[in-house]
């Protein structure tokens, strides 16, 4: 079974002010202190700087890093500063979906995450039609910044729900979680996956290597995770990963198969195709039917959370066959 260290973890290096002044907070100064003024609105919401300071804040809610004080998980100055870059962030993604404005047909989105073209044109069918296996370990490098964390963002949502809602999504994440096997965590097939494909398994290690666009499909479920004002955006956001992956999932089968990689590789996308292939009707009927049925003001709330989503998911798709088209690596430097 591999192991994964999560005591060590150290501070990425800045990519801007912005990282640069979260950076030096959190290794030269004690919680309470005052932090380096800097500015935030005119940040680029999807550039490096931002995603990265924005991540490095929301892990000290998660394993936080070596050597920093836990006082930093709760500490006013770094919140306010974190408020202000989710400012940046949320107004930028509601800007760029029609769910942000009010604009919404909630089964036309639903119905459209299980459609042909969307998937068929995707980072999961390139691998399986010509990628290389580079091409592929690329992607798992990309998927492990959230993946060895999976299920963990959602989480927040339970205290926030109530009756079928939270029952329904509950047992979701208990199978996310293995189903009372610690071996069966989902995290823990992709830290197996990890070893098995020559890489590093060890949580957050590939912080350095990830660009801004993978960061920010991470930051996404944690802003959305930590403002209960959010919870329904939330419920959308997982309800947009839990019905979409199944058909990506097979693919990636494909694509390893036809890679040959290893058993761990194709163990972890096979458990997704039987387990989200069930999650999909209970994500939609009982999760979001239970929430709606209680909240129905929540509506378009869940409609920004699948929205945004599918922005944040299709840059990153961008990004990746942009480059592999290109000749080029996906990962940064």
């Amino acid at each position: 079974m591999t192991t994964t260290a999560t005591t060590d973890i150290p501070l990425p290096e800045p990519r801007g002010p912005l990282s640069a002044a979260v950076r030096e907070v959190l290794g030269h100064r004690r919680p309470g202190e005052p932090l380096p003024d800097v500015r935030v609105d005119d940040a680029d919401p999807y550039g490096e700087d931002l995603q990265l300071a924005l991540y490095t804040c929301y892990e000290l809610h998660y394993r936080g890093f070596g050597a920093v004080a836990p006082g930093w998980e709760w500490d006013g100055g770094l919140l306010t500063l974190r408020g202000a870059m989710e400012g940046v962030f949320e107004r930028a993604l509601r800007a760029a979906v029609a769910g942000g404005t009010g604009r919404n047909d909630l089964d036309a989105e639903l119905d459209a995450l299980l459609t042909e073209p969307r998937e068929a044109g995707g980072v999961a069918a390139y691998l399986r039609r010509e990628g290389s296996l580079e091409q592929l370990r690329e992607y798992f490098v990309h998927r492990s910044l959230y993946q060895l964390k999976e299920a963990d963002p959602q989480a927040w949502v339970i205290p926030r729900l109530e009756g079928q809602a939270k029952a329904s999504l509950v047992a979701v994440e208990y199978d996310e979680f293995g189903a009372g096997r610690g071996e069966r965590v989902h995290a823990r097939l992709f830290a197996d996956l990890m070893a098995d494909a020559g890489l590093n398994p060890s949580y957050g290690h590939y912080l350095d290597a990830v660009p801004a666009a993978t960061l920010a499909t991470v930051n996404l479920m944690s802003h959305l995770g930590l403002h209960r004002a959010l919870r329904g955006a939330l419920v959308g956001h997982f309800a947009a990963g839990e019905i979409s992956t199944a058909p990506a999932a097979r693919r990636m089968v494909d694509a390893i198969d036809r890679l040959g990689a290893g058993p761990a590789c194709r163990h972890f996308y096979s458990e997704h195709i039987e387990a989200d292939a069930v999650h999909e009707q209970v994500m939609r009927r009982d999760v979001i039917g239970g929430l709606l049925a209680a909240e129905p003001r929540l509506t378009g709330d869940v409609i920004f959370g699948i929205q945004a989503t599918g922005l944040l998911d299709d840059h990153l798709e961008r990004h990746l066959l942009d480059a592999w088209q290109s000749g080029r690596t996906s990962l940064p430097g």
